[in-house]
């Protein structure tokens, strides 16, 4: 089964990656990896939900805003190199932007991990993940991603 068969089976819509806001690169390869630039859940037509989370987010929403920057992730790998490429999800790393009371960031980003697993099945999607408290993200954005992933030698 490829990746936009799981995908479309998961409900999932690949959308358009959005262009990078600075001076980098959406995704640069070192070898058999593909390192992805951070994304948050920003679309064309709309921003990134704002907010804290804890104060003005809740975990629910936070955690849906993660599935969405997961899919714009998956959308860089799919302009970098094919979805069909990747060999294995590495390393996810989400940024919570939160009350600093807050702990409970491994719930927001499992919102990233669900989708991640659902593209690629659990034998590839399967990752090491780190969830990380923070002050602020671009845009005021309560969530923002970044992920390595293993692909396949080139041609």
């Amino acid at each position: 089964m490829t990746v936009a068969d799981r995908l479309r089976q998961s409900g999932l819509v690949l959308p358009v990656a959005p262009p990078p806001k600075g001076a980098y690169y959406p995704s640069r390869r070192c070898g058999d990896q593909l390192w992805v630039s951070g994304a948050t859940a920003r679309r064309p037509d709309s921003p990134a939900l704002r907010g804290v989370v804890g104060h003005d987010v809740s975990i629910d929403a936070a955690a849906e805003q993660a599935g969405l920057a997961a899919m714009n992730l998956l959308a860089a790998i799919d302009g970098a190199v094919g979805l069909d490429a990747v060999s294995a999800a590495v390393h996810l790393r989400g940024y919570v932007r939160a009350v600093a009371e807050f702990d409970s960031h491994p719930s927001v980003i499992d919102g990233a991990s669900r989708v991640l697993i659902a593209a690629f099945g659990e034998d590839v999607g399967a990752h090491a993940r780190t969830a990380i408290g923070v002050a602020s993200l671009p845009g005021g954005a309560c969530v923002e991603l970044d992920v390595v992933v293993s692909v396949a030698a080139r041609a």
